[in-house]
């Protein structure tokens, strides 16, 4: 993980679109930060295409799709996408699973569910869990007291005891049913939404997270950049982003719509 600044005004300045995370990437604090709104609005007003890649529900995703500065929006950790048309006053959704199939995904998370509350004192369901469509989510510092390693790691290890698949975000564990991360729905978004092949211009797109479940991006995007809070998963993550900005969370954020503005800026100056 280099710092943000050796991100050279070149690679910086033919970046096409950003893909960022929301908790602790766009927010600071469980907020999102009025710099954090207008650096989405300004790389939009560029010219760039700008999606939060989340593991939020489907409820969240809506709202972001339909009022935020953005092209779309991936939720759930890859179970889906939501991109609103304007012109057309009509949102496309894309899904994973069929709706039989995240109906019966349902039954089987809430057996998880049950389970990992009566093995992880402490541990609680999350409060968006209503709004969600194919994940189940267990809330291990959001509005519970802070939860130790070993207690993140065993709701993760119960998820995949039980044949599911687990990521852990900067305040949740979600789990679900399928073969879909944040990548691969990033991959379909680009296609259908984008019209790109995402393999083709991965090295002019910036990636921006702050934890282990954005490790598939940081993996694939060869530009990826995370905020300083990152670095307190040093070493534990399957892959790390290449840059790092200075600060954390929002504020972190703005660094890098500012990096890459910047240059845009200067090419054309």
């Amino acid at each position: 993980m280099r710092p943000l600044l050796q991100m050279s005004d070149a690679v910086a300045g033919s970046i096409i679109g950003v893909f960022a995370d929301i908790d602790d990437t766009l927010t600071t604090e469980g907020r999102l930060p009025a710099a954090s709104y207008a650096a989405l609005e300004a790389l939009h007003e560029a010219g760039l295409f700008v999606a939060p890649i989340t593991g939020r529900p489907a409820g969240w995703c809506d709202m972001v799709a339909r009022f935020w500065p953005v092209t779309g929006v991936v939720g759930e950790n890859g179970a889906f996408y939501f991109a609103y048309d304007a012109a057309a006053r009509q949102m496309r959704r894309a899904f994973f699973a069929s709706d039989a199939e995240r109906a019966q995904n349902r039954a089987r998370l809430e057996r998880v569910g049950a389970r990992i509350l009566a093995e992880v004192p402490g541990s609680a369901i999350s409060a968006d869990q209503l709004y969600r469509e194919a994940d189940l989510a267990i809330d291990f510092c959001e509005d519970v007291p802070a939860l130790p390693r070993a207690a993140v790691n065993r709701i993760k290890a119960i998820f995949e005891e039980e044949g599911g698949v687990a990521k852990v975000s900067s305040i949740h564990v979600n789990g679900w049913f399928g073969a879909y991360d944040k990548l691969s729905m990033s991959r379909r978004f680009a296609d259908e939404i984008l019209g790109l092949d995402l393999d083709a211009v991965r090295d002019r797109i910036v990636f921006a997270g702050d934890s282990p479940n954005d490790a598939p991006m940081f993996g694939y995007f060869p530009n990826s950049c995370g905020v300083a809070n990152v670095l307190a998963f040093e070493g534990e993550m399957e892959a790390e982003p290449a840059f790092v900005a200075t600060k954390i969370g929002g504020a972190g954020f703005v660094e890098i719509a500012e990096r890459v503005l910047g240059a845009r800026r200067a090419a054309v100056a």
